[in-house]
């Protein structure tokens, strides 16, 4: 391998490879075009064949007079069953039918579907050697029979009840005419076995008819001799003359001891008012009575005199003493009438009592009577079964017989399938596809050419490229191709001292980038106690969720900032910095895209809350930029940044937020716990500024303030990331 010693680990220079392609690319590219002719040429070579298809639904169909009872039976039929449908499948391939159809389009004719016809000089000596039989012997739709099958593709279409029937040929009307011509075979089939079952079933039913006739005759006449010598008269078609009685006698000695029961009770009501002396006027049947009424009347007219006369007469007054007799008269006359009427009461109970007893007399008779009839209905009800079994026999054969006679016609049997879709004849070849061919010939030209050329690079180790290089020659290389990465500027112009010139002209030569990035990791470390390398380490001890950074100065102090996330993010942690800046600096020196979604798009509601976090160029750190929205609408919304915070600390080790200039007020709006890192970034130490903001700080509930003076550790980490 050029440039890469034996015992030496390489890995694959993806650029080459593609540098390499790229410099043959006439040669590809011809290779393609030649690729494609060769395709192009082939494809019109190639006899083009045509495809066509029928589509047949398999579903139960009556004839137009069936009742809604047979149409019914017959949906329900083994038709929708899944494997009838594969029979059917089945039945449209088999030799018969395939036979028929050939037949029928005379197929044998055709040089494209018997190749045996024509013969060949081999095929004649093999015959005439007896080494091969003869295929001429074969009838004409055996040797067709092979070529037809090739052709022919027969499926259930899935999830339906549809059979699709594709036939490819090298005639477009011959690949239309036979799917058509087999679906026409295929129901002509399924009619005529219609129309054998019914004409079964009529020869069938005709003896069997005529015997149940006869039995039913006989057993009908067995019913009506013993009813007649038994006595066993029907009144109403169910019931017989012995029951039928017995139940009216039931009926009527039901009525008649209610009848006389009520007798009773309405005498012993009379009696217990005649006997306590009680009023009787409220009874019912004394108050019916007419006499009572008329009484009552009078006796009612004697009390008003006699209160009237009372007013201006004497008791002993004549007048009087003679209406006071007159209506004791009337009051016996009524107990009179009351004493009638009791004993009218007692005769009904009495006839009532008389007429039950001669109801049970009789009941007892019937009883007796129909207790004989019960035995002789047991022989009858077995001559009624079997009577009726037959006759039910009989009326079922003879609708099968009426429906079996109906159908006996072509046209009344329709076959349980459709042609839901003919064939047509096709108008463009099934194949060849000229223009898909090409293509597909021309990309994989292109592709094996490629990969050709690749091969033979990295076989040749041109390819190649050692891995084993020192890390200080990696960081080197980085500053080397600084220039290739204009992005990067502003960190070093902002957080840096100025570049001096010695340091710019590393760039043309590599040798000398990799001693002085040597030199510079061998130099001693800074030992400034404020440096970013230093609040690096305080932060990753204290293993804080949270730290809020200041920079009074502005945009140098938020480009310590940003040094500060790289150098935690180069030493394994998962941080985040979040850019609450008001120029933005941050996003500047770490996004890819400087109008990348931010915290303020996230705020207004205009992003969602991934779309907003992002890599930074040159470290494992993510950002979430300023964003694109309107900042005083931001604004209105930072109280729920805390809910932010508190997410982003669950994901992430370390959780920066740069809010640039900002106050005590700005930094309390954002977090609503005081335990937090507070990190005011000044490059250059001001002791008046540093002195004022940890005051403020401290007096607001912030106790771990932290400086941050920037330092050669932050011009080395931003220098290398540049």
């Amino acid at each position: 391998m050029s440039g890469v010693a034996r015992d030496q680990d390489v890995d694959i220079d993806l650029g080459q490879l593609v540098r390499a392609v790229w410099a043959r690319r006439l040669r590809i590219l011809t290779i393609t075009l030649v690729g494609a002719g060769v395709a192009f040429a082939g494809a019109k070579i190639m006899s083009p064949q045509y495809r066509s298809e029928t589509r047949i639904l398999i579903e139960p169909r009556a004839p137009a007079f069936a009742s809604t009872q047979q149409i019914n039976d017959a949906s329900a039929g083994p038709l929708m069953d899944e494997l009838n449908i594969a029979s059917q499948v089945q039945l449209l391939q088999s030799a018969d039918l395939l036979k028929k159809v050939i037949n029928d389009l005379k197929l044998y004719n055709l040089p494209e579907f018997d190749d045996a016809a024509s013969g060949s000089a081999m095929s004649s000596i093999l015959v005439k050697l007896h080494l091969k039989k003869n295929p001429l012997e074969n009838p004409p739709e055996e040797r067709v029979i092979d070529a037809f099958v090739e052709r022919l593709q027969v499926y259930q279409v899935p999830g339906s009840r549809v059979i699709g029937i594709n036939f490819t040929s090298k005639d477009p009307k011959l690949a239309a005419a036979i799917p058509n011509a087999m679906a026409n075979v295929y129901l002509s089939t399924q009619s005529g076995a219609k129309l054998d079952s019914n004409s079964e079933a009529t020869r069938w039913l005709e003896p069997e008819i005529e015997g149940l006739r006869r039995k039913v005759s006989e057993a009908e006449k067995k019913v009506a001799e013993y009813r007649t010598s038994h006595g066993l008269l029907q009144t109403n078609g169910t019931t017989t003359f012995p029951a039928q009685q017995l139940n009216d006698i039931s009926a009527e000695l039901t009525r008649v001891r209610g009848d006389k029961a009520n007798a009773e009770a309405r005498a012993q009501a009379v009696r217990n008012a005649l006997s306590s002396g009680e009023a009787f006027d409220t009874l019912p049947d004394i108050m019916s009575s007419q006499a009572i009424q008329r009484l009552k009347g009078t006796e009612s007219g004697l009390q008003s005199q006699i209160s009237d006369l009372q007013t201006s007469l004497l008791n002993n007054h004549p007048r009087l003493k003679s209406l006071r007799a007159q209506l004791s008269d009337i009051r016996t006359q009524i107990r009179q009438e009351t004493q009638k009427i009791l004993a009218s009461i007692e005769n009904e109970s009495k006839v009532a009592d008389l007429r039950a007893s001669e109801l049970e007399r009789q009941s007892e008779t019937v009883q007796a009577t129909s207790a004989r009839a019960g035995e002789d209905e047991v022989g009858l009800n077995a001559l009624e079964r079997e009577a009726n079994a037959q006759r039910q026999l009989l009326e079922t054969y003879l609708v099968r017989y009426r429906e079996a006679a109906s159908r006996a016609d072509s046209n009344s049997s329709p076959a349980d399938a459709r042609i839901v879709s003919k064939a047509v004849e096709p108008v463009d070849p099934y194949f060849p596809k000229v223009v898909p061919i090409v293509v597909v010939a021309a990309v994989a030209t292109l592709i094996m050419s490629a990969i050709v050329i690749m091969l033979t690079e990295l076989f040749s180790g041109r390819a190649l490229r050692p891995t084993d290089a020192a890390p200080e020659a990696i960081e080197a290389e980085a500053v080397v191709e600084e220039k290739h990465v204009p992005q990067a500027a502003p960190i070093v112009a902002a957080a840096r001292k100025p570049i001096q010139p010695s340091m710019l002209t590393v760039v043309a030569d590599e040798e000398d980038t990799i001693e002085d990035a040597e030199a510079a990791e061998e130099a001693p470390e800074d030992e400034n106690e404020f440096s970013v390398a230093a609040v690096a380490d305080y932060l990753t001890g204290s293993r804080a969720p949270l730290a809020i950074a200041i920079s009074p100065t502005g945009d140098n102090g938020s480009a310590a900032t940003v040094s500060l996330t790289r150098m935690l993010a180069d030493a394994g942690h998962r941080v985040i910095l979040i850019d609450m800046t008001g120029s933005g600096y941050p996003t500047e020196l770490m996004a890819e895209d400087q109008a990348a979604l931010g915290v303020t798009d996230l705020l207004c509601g205009e992003a969602a809350f991934g779309d907003t976090i992002h890599g930074d160029r040159f470290s494992d750190a993510h950002l979430i930029p300023q964003g694109q929205s309107d900042v005083r609408r931001a604004m209105r919304g930072v109280d729920r940044l805390s809910l932010l915070l508190d997410a982003l600390a669950a994901a992430y080790d370390l959780v920066v937020v740069e809010c640039g200039s900002a106050d005590v007020a700005g930094v309390s709006r954002l977090t609503r716990s005081r335990d937090v890192e507070i990190i005011l970034s000044l490059p250059e130490v001001e002791e008046t500024i540093f002195v004022a903001l940890m005051t403020e700080f401290q007096a607001a509930g912030y106790e771990r303030v932290v400086l941050m003076s920037g330092g050669e550790g932050a011009e080395q980490t931003l220098g290398r990331a540049a």
